[in-house]
């Protein structure tokens, strides 16, 4: 195996009452003889199906993901930090359960790919940064966890942004830089790069992924994924090393809704650890892949905002495929505005719209680490040298005030997400236009523009359109496929619905992908 893998520590197979929702009966054939299958672009359901019925074991789809890592991820994408050195020994622990007839959680046996922003007790956590390399955290962010006691498999960690400081492209100090499974002279876009060309690929059936401002759907919608950033305060943020506390989201990449829409069920709720989701309490449906319907978008009402579709910038075949999709939804029964009486500009231009908090916010999650923090202030990095030159300027920005006031009092200059005028007046701007007209979602391009060629990220860095209405406002937003341009680069459509309202999009969402079927594995990596 890969010199990458961490060769130590141990399975730890958490099993408590409330995961234990799948009670299985069994019946194997006398004859049948597992055998490996073919995993590129499998989903859960598929998996799980396949180990059910005999026709495989979990041990041989865990082997064959870390096999298809071994042969495909160096020479090419450079998606993957580190392998999970006990993910074989977890897929066995399954394969009892499954032979005794026991219980499971939803996501047994999916091998997941995790951002290297998420804490895992058992592997390192690096947030794309040198600095913290030997940074092993005594715990597992909340999301890790739940997917742990559901059964999931943390197959392995992702490349991301260092720091995830950019959405243009992923590039780190501690793996280097990634590239795009559709287009290896292209970006995978930032900072969940990783994660989004690692699934893209087949490394892995999902994965999650982490969304300040982009980062979650603008890597899927460069690698025909589906990603979901939820409302904030539906799914907690525990343990995800941060970028800026009032705006990050954490949450599923998948290659369909429904595996999106299975993952958010176990990820997604109320956790004492993150007081963001006091606000969300109670708000989290029982099960939203009771929303995935064929016929889900008939009767729908959507408007298109204008101006982040036709700009002098955008590319002409991203807008065509934008065109066909909302020909194709209104098809599908829904209703298209070509407009809503909102304006966009005035809202963004509001005060305190983004907040310069990194520092502070780094600071209490080091604090966390306790002793064994690598640092205890990002800003030792710029003196150490421990950094990138992508992450320089980033970096030195948080420089403007002394370096004699210490972190934890350097307290953030703008109120919280809850708590700050603007982004609640333009919530409620945007909320009350959809509500004068009867709109249910908003929709635009995720980004106008195709990937970026990997060499010129900065130069060619346009039409992310992900950064301006979700983050701000706090409601939630969902990627999906909607073609590709120039034959091989993936474009996405996004859609955007009113807080807590993540059911809604899922039903748009898996109408259209349903339709339309847009997805399809990048070539480069065929089955082994």
């Amino acid at each position: 195996m890969r010199d990458k893998v961490i060769q130590e520590n141990r399975l730890t197979l958490i099993r408590k009452p409330w995961p234990v929702i799948l009670s299985l009966v069994i019946s194997l054939s006398c004859d049948q003889v597992p055998r490996p299958i073919n995993v590129v672009d499998i989903n859960i359901a598929q998996i799980q199906e396949n180990i059910l019925s005999g026709r495989t074991t979990c041990r041989m789809i865990v082997q064959s993901y870390l096999d298809r890592i071994e042969a495909y991820d160096e020479s090419t994408i450079n998606a993957i930090t580190v392998t999970n050195p006990v993910a074989l020994d977890k897929a066995d622990a399954i394969d009892l359960l499954v032979q005794q007839g026991e219980q499971l959680g939803p996501l047994f046996c999916a091998p997941l790919l995790i951002k290297d922003n998420f804490d895992t007790e058992d592997l390192p956590t690096t947030a794309g940064s040198i600095a913290l390399l030997n940074n092993y955290p005594p715990d597992d962010a909340f999301m890790v966890q739940k997917i742990r006691e559901a059964d999931g498999i943390v197959l392995a960690k992702t490349n991301m942004a260092e720091w995830a400081f950019s959405a243009r492209q992923t590039v780190s100090s501690s793996y280097d830089t990634t590239a795009n499974a559709y287009a290896l002279d292209r970006v995978p876009a930032g900072s969940s790069g990783g994660t989004a060309s690692g699934v893209a690929a087949s490394l892995g059936v999902a994965g999650l992924g982490s969304d300040t401002g982009n980062s979650i759907r603008g890597p899927s919608s460069h690698l025909a994924l589906v990603g979901i950033r939820s409302t904030i305060g539906l799914t907690s943020r525990d343990g995800v090393v941060p970028l800026s506390f009032d705006r990050d989201i954490a949450g599923p990449m998948a290659n369909s809704v429904e595996d999106a829409a299975r993952i958010f069920n176990v990820v997604a709720g109320y956790d004492p650890a993150d007081p963001y989701t006091e606000a969300g309490r109670g708000r989290k449906e029982s099960d939203y892949t009771n929303f995935l319907r064929t016929d889900g978008l008939e009767g729908a009402r959507i408007a298109i905002i204008p101006n982040m579709v036709y700009t002098e910038d955008a590319d002409t075949a991203v807008v065509r495929l934008f065109e066909q999709a909302v020909s194709d939804l209104e098809a599908l029964g829904a209703q298209i505005l070509d407009s809503l009486d909102f304006d966009l500009q005035k809202q963004l231009d509001r005060e305190n719209m983004s907040c310069r908090r990194f520092r502070y916010d780094m600071y209490q999650y080091l604090s966390s680490l306790g002793d064994a923090a690598p640092i205890k202030d990002v800003l030792e990095v710029l003196e150490s040298g421990q950094y990138s030159s992508y992450a320089e300027n980033s970096l030195r920005s948080y420089q403007n005030r002394s370096m004699d006031i210490h972190p934890g009092q350097d307290e953030p200059p703008c109120p919280d997400y809850l708590d700050n005028q603007g982004r609640q007046a333009y919530l409620a701007s945007l909320v009350s236009a959809m509500d004068a007209d009867r709109i249910d979602a908003v929709i635009y391009p995720t980004w106008r523009n195709p990937p970026a060629h990997i060499d010129r990220g900065n130069e060619e860095y346009k039409g992310d359109n992900s950064q301006l209405v979700a983050p701000a406002t706090g409601m939630p937003a969902i990627t999906v496929p909607m073609g590709f341009t120039y034959g091989t680069l993936p474009a996405g459509l996004q859609l955007v619905a009113r807080p807590y309202q993540e059911g809604l999009l899922f039903q748009y969402a898996y109408a259209y992908e349903q339709q339309t079927k847009h997805r399809r594995p990048p070539e480069g990596f065929p089955p082994l």
